[in-house]
């Protein structure tokens, strides 16, 4: 039995074609059929195949077309749902309030349409797959399951003799014959930021022993800085993602994934709400941790080294994820969307607690204690 390279296929029912395509056909022909029998009485057939030949035209390219691997029919359903769903979008999980109503007044008043609808001014929430990142890293998906981010470390295959290249597709292949669930393995560029190692250098330059250690030093760091203007620097990462579901899946008919009644059923019960217990969360989590502990080990001895995700790097990975164009880096200490920010208060504004001191008066100021911090720099220094 031949077996595609794309698993995902779906299967060729008649005459090269797949039960989608077969359906889009049939339902466009039945109903121009439909129509020429109602209409032929009162319309002269070259008007009526004026009006049925573009109808049928568009109706093989959606069945017949692709783009980038999915049918023009998807697609264009995928417009029609993306062309319904709110433009503005804003990060509340408990929802959005609808605008107060003195403040769509006014902007009715403002406004030369006169529109005043509530709906338009409230954006609608986000609903992201991530709801949140526990401490160990896990990603909790809700309904979906639960995830792990871990990063590999690469490995030279060209350099490598023809027996250890055979050696290294055999480990990487024993690790795939082993997977039992989802797992995405995530090759992604991203920006190298230069400028804490442009700093360190700059500030280690001068407690350098020898001058011209000093000067280099100084020069290397001058080129990492012009390098950094000049060039969009980036580096290669690699991700192994682990997905395990809370829920046990049903089993999928043929390569084209589940049939029409297993989507049909997943449907329905999606939209009861079943609530996700502890338990079940806990023992994905488990299976989870267990599935990264095999990953290690199997791909240890090609020397792939598989470090998981604590929650400040994971919460890094997917902020990149969502915007990959960002200049400002991401990191675990910048604030959540829905985060409130707030401001100190300035140091005009607090009352001023020294005492007025006399013209004649010495100043007498008092040395700041030692802390933790500079023992820390004249050890390092």
């Amino acid at each position: 039995m031949r077996i595609p390279s794309d698993v995902d296929r779906e299967d060729r029912v008649l005459v090269n074609l797949t039960a989608r395509q077969l359906a889009i056909l049939a339902v466009s022909g039945i109903v121009l059929y439909g129509g020429w029998t109602l209409a032929r009485g009162t319309v002269p057939l070259l008007v009526y195949l004026i009006i049925a030949v573009p109808i049928g035209v568009v109706a093989a390219v959606l069945a017949l077309g692709q783009r980038d691997g999915m049918s023009l029919d998807r697609l264009v359903l995928a417009a029609v749902r993306q062309r319904m769903q709110p433009r503005h979008r804003v990060a509340a999980p408990e929802g959005v309030h609808p605008a107060p109503e003195w403040l769509t007044s006014q902007v009715a008043a403002n406004d030369d349409t006169g529109a005043a609808d509530g709906s338009q001014v409230s954006p609608a929430a986000l609903r992201l797959p991530a709801e949140g990142v526990t401490e160990a890293g896990v990603i909790d998906l809700g309904s979906d399951g639960v995830a792990m981010v871990a990063v590999a470390s690469t490995v030279n295959f060209a350099l490598r003799t023809p027996g250890e290249q055979e050696a290294l597709v055999a480990s990487f292949g024993r690790y795939l014959h082993s997977i039992s669930a989802p797992v995405q393995i995530l090759v992604r560029a991203e920006r190298l930021d230069l400028s804490h190692q442009i700093n360190d250098l700059r500030e280690a330059a001068p407690g350098l022993p020898h001058p011209m250690l000093e000067t280099a030093a100084r020069e290397h760091a001058t080129y990492l800085d012009q390098l950094r203007r000049s060039t969009d620097l980036l580096r290669r990462q690699v991700l192994i993602v682990l997905r395990e579901p809370v829920r046990a899946a049903g089993p999928t008919d043929g390569l084209g994934g589940a049939s029409p009644l297993a989507a049909l059923r997943a449907r329905r019960h999606a939209n009861r709400g079943d609530t996700v217990t502890e338990s079940a969360l806990r023992s994905a989590e488990t299976r989870l941790v267990r599935r990264l502990g095999e990953a290690i080990e199997l791909l240890s001895p090609a020397g792939i080294t598989i470090t998981p995700l604590d929650a400040g790097q994971a919460t890094t990975v997917l902020a990149t994820a969502c915007n990959p164009d960002t200049l400002i880096p991401p990191s675990a200490g910048l604030a959540g969307a829905d985060e409130v920010i707030t401001t100190a208060s300035e140091p005009e504004d607090e009352p001023s607690l020294r005492t007025p001191r006399s013209r004649g008066e010495p100043t007498h100021r008092a040395a700041p204690e030692a802390t933790a911090l500079d023992d820390w720099e004249g050890d390092d220094l």
